[in-house]
């Protein structure tokens, strides 16, 4: 579990994702026959295999904020960097990193009722918030901040009271680069000429697996991610720990019908616990590989993840064996697709 708190500590907001390729390089290295870095910043990975060329994805960055404004008491305005709730910030302790990723210092979300210790009476809005860093305006230009810095959740890895269940920032998606640099190790002859990317920039708008697509030309792909564990209710069923989960449909994906198939088979064969997914939310680089170049048969292999979107999630380890298992499973017996 080293190397999956490491990924998930490491800084590495949409338009920054260095410090995690970093780690990726060093660990999968040995394990591959060629590895690049493109214009755009995904990682590329190629395992030689017989067989059809495909393409895993997973993206390196996560959900942040970025400074717009400093105010002339030197409270900081923030934007988002990809979708994050304004009721998960409030009161949250952040880090502040220039735009290049040097940590600058501390600070807490605020706005005017909490700082002032008023009665709450309705949700706020993003530019509402402010960051408070104890520092004044000329003092702020000194330290070094400046419109464009970001702005990071301070939670680090940690398990909870079951040891199987770790929380920590940056779960989506430093799971499933954790997951595909796994497979890089795991996987010593694929049974397809294999691709492993890891993206760049998918929180703002899953750019880098659009990029890469056309770089590799693959018959077909899956995106490696994480979704929402819809197990809130006391008296329902628990979600996270149950199995890995198959997209079918999101927002903007329906996933192709062979690939899930030939996931769902091989699941039910070896004893794989899945669930399947029908979402009315979200979407992930797979929608990117689909619609790109003469379109990509693609679907989605995600881990249940709860407060996703938010400063801190919560995942169960075993959710990411069996995806791990399951992605293994599929490299071994490909479906032969478009042939």
């Amino acid at each position: 579990m080293e190397l999956l708190q490491k990924l998930v500590n490491a800084f590495g907001p949409s338009g920054n994702e260095k410090a995690v390729r970093e780690i990726i390089k060093k660990e999968i290295k040995p394990y591959v026959d060629k590895m690049w870095v493109d214009g755009f910043g995904n990682l590329i990975a190629h395992k030689k295999g017989k067989g059809q060329k495909v393409m895993f994805a997973a993206h390196m960055d996560e959900i942040a904020l970025m400074i717009k404004k400093i105010e002339d008491n030197g409270f900081l305005r923030i934007s988002p960097v990809g979708g994050i709730d304004p009721l998960t910030l409030l009161g949250q302790n952040v880090f502040l990193f220039s735009p290049t990723g040097k940590f600058i210092c501390n600070g807490i979300v605020s706005f005017p009722e909490l700082h002032e210790g008023m009665d709450i009476e309705k949700k706020p809005k993003m530019d509402e918030l402010y960051v408070d860093t104890g520092l004044n305006k000329k003092e702020i230009k000194k330290v070094g901040i400046e419109i464009g810095c970001y702005v990071i959740p301070s939670h680090s890895f940690k398990y909870l009271g079951n040891k199987k269940l770790f929380t920590g920032k940056a779960l989506d998606n430093r799971v499933g680069c954790y997951i595909l640099t796994k497979i890089a190790k795991k996987i010593k002859k694929p049974n397809v000429d294999l691709y492993l990317v890891f993206t760049v920039q998918e929180e703002m708008g899953l750019y880098g697996a659009k990029t890469s697509v056309y770089q590799i030309d693959p018959a077909w792909g899956v995106a490696v991610d994480v979704t929402d564990a819809h197990d809130s209710d006391i008296r329902g069923e628990c979600v996270i720990g149950s199995g890995t989960y198959i997209t079918v449909k999101d927002a903007e994906l329906l996933a192709n019908l062979e690939l899930d198939e030939c996931l769902k088979k091989l699941a039910k064969k070896k004893k794989i616990p899945y669930r399947l997914e029908v979402s009315d939310f979200g979407t992930t680089d797979a929608t990117s590989m689909m619609l790109s170049r003469k379109g990509i048969p693609s679907t989605a292999i995600s881990v249940s993840i709860r407060n996703i979107h938010s400063t801190v999630g919560i995942a169960h380890i075993d959710d990411v064996n069996y995806t791990i298992q399951l992605i293994t499973e599929l490299i071994k017996n490909p479906p032969k697709i478009g042939i």
